[in-house]
């Protein structure tokens, strides 16, 4: 087993090679480095239950989703990433601020980590906050196949709660036999909504209810780690608020019609109290795809009375992370038109999506000629125009934006992101400074668009 590290990466050089090998060196000295190991590698788990076989999958250490990995911000973090797949892999840290070579794309930030070897990530979290890890290699199918894993940054001081739980939410496409359907990068798939499944699992398995227990408050964590579904979560009988965004922390609010909209790869914390009655079961509804609302799980509350009298109480608000103020006055301003697809026209001379009538292929590729040229520290304002009759959650590499408005009407509540679902014919603006050096993707996060066309690099010299 041969284990690479960031000194052997011959193909950083220059600027971005000695800022990201400057930053390793701070986070070594900055305290005790805290230690994991991860090993991609095919396993057979019970998504079904016991009624079934169980299903041949892809898992970090054999499971689905992978091993939750706790850190606290600012501590650095050190991952051995060891490949016993039968092809390439890597692994993307989504959503955290970290050095352009820990970022996880074959050919743009590191090589890929071969069957049998190993690969070595180093970073400091910035930012505490919901954020996971999954591949950036083959993602369509190493990702359809189980591969993700929640990454928590805690707070250095824990939010005043009973419980702290997490949801890996994951869409299988399985067969009578329970296991998972071929037919990966099918191109009429592609061209519309990606490869939605049959099978939605919470944590791993398909979930009949969670235990809880009156008048116990909840931060509730979750991710949506699908290829491609989107979901619009509604708790009957309560009343989540939202406290988080991205990781990102944003004025506490109850969502829009009490639907927390969730596209691939996106993450929401609530706090979420629990004032049903005793012994009842509440239902958790997606209904994001009309005709075909089904029940995720339920909140089945035990026989004990509350534990704690009183009306609920006012949701804290998180702290806030140290991300860079973008300047919106004199900040530099770019179109970024998003093209293709079924209903789109489709004439696209090198996929079936594009950016600004430029369209990629795979999971990135050494060589890709960039959509824009920022300088490190300018602000910057991207104007997002979905052309196309279908949603784009879209996501970019090592940074956080500030989500400022879709068709013109600001966005409340001081939102945060790093992936931003667009609607069809939709407008939004972000904003967000240009802090790291490096080829960063920018990507949809539906992996058939990606994968088919929609991905590109913002260049920061």
């Amino acid at each position: 087993m041969r284990i690479r590290s960031p000194s052997r990466r011959k193909f950083l050089v220059g600027a971005a090679a000695t800022t990201a090998v400057s930053a390793l060196r701070r986070a070594a000295n900055a305290g005790p480095v805290k230690q994991f190991a991860l090993t991609a590698r095919p396993a057979r788990v019970r998504i079904i239950g016991e009624s079934h076989p169980p299903t041949e999958v892809w898992g970090y250490d054999g499971r689905v989703p992978g091993p939750e990995i706790r850190v606290r911000q600012g501590e650095p973090v050190r991952i051995v990433v060891t490949n016993d797949l039968p092809q390439d892999t890597t692994v993307h840290w989504h959503g955290i601020r970290l050095p352009i070579e820990m970022d996880g794309v074959p050919g743009i930030s590191q090589p890929p980590i071969r069957p049998g070897e190993s690969f070595v990530y180093e970073f400091t979290p910035p930012d505490a906050g919901t954020f996971w890890y999954h591949p950036h290699a083959n993602s369509l199918e190493q990702l359809g196949r189980g591969l993700a894993g929640a990454l928590i940054v805690e707070e250095p001081k824990p939010l005043a709660v009973d419980r702290d739980l997490v949801w890996v939410l994951a869409d299988w496409r399985l067969t009578s036999a329970a296991q998972i359907a071929e037919g990966f990068g099918n191109r009429m798939e592609a061209a519309m909504a990606g490869r939605i499944g049959n099978t939605v699992t919470v944590n791993g398995v398909i979930s009949d209810e969670v235990p809880v227990r009156a008048g116990e408050r909840l931060r509730l964590r979750l991710i949506n780690a699908a290829v491609a579904r989107i979901m619009a979560l509604r708790f009957e009988g309560h009343r989540p608020v939202i406290v988080a965004v991205d990781g990102q922390p944003c004025d506490p609010h109850e969502p829009d019609q009490g639907r927390l909209l969730l596209g691939p790869a996106m993450r929401i914390d609530v706090i979420l109290d629990l004032q049903g009655e005793p012994g009842r079961r509440y239902r958790v509804i997606d209904d994001f795809y009309q005709g075909l609302e089904y029940w995720l799980t339920r909140l089945a509350y035990d026989e004990q009375p509350a534990n704690r009298a009183g009306a609920a109480r006012v949701p804290p608000a998180l702290p806030r992370n140290p991300l860079p103020e973008p300047e919106l006055v004199g900040a530099e301003r770019h179109d970024v038109v998003l093209q293709g697809g079924m209903m789109g026209g489709m004439r696209l001379a090198a996929g079936l999506w594009a950016i600004n009538g430029m369209s990629a292929h795979g999971d990135g590729h050494h060589g890709m000629p960039p959509l824009l040229m920022l300088r490190r520290g300018q602000s910057c304002v991207l104007r997002i125009r979905n052309e196309t009759a279908w949603w784009h959650p879209m996501h970019l590499h090592g940074h956080s934006f500030r989500v400022l408005s879709r068709d013109g009407a600001p966005v409340p509540h001081r939102q945060w992101a790093d992936t931003v679902l667009v609607a069809p014919r939709q407008n939004v603006e972000v904003a967000f400074v240009a802090e790291r050096v490096g080829d960063w993707m920018f990507h949809c996060h539906v992996t058939d668009h990606q994968a088919s066309g929609m991905m590109t690099i913002l260049r920061i010299v």
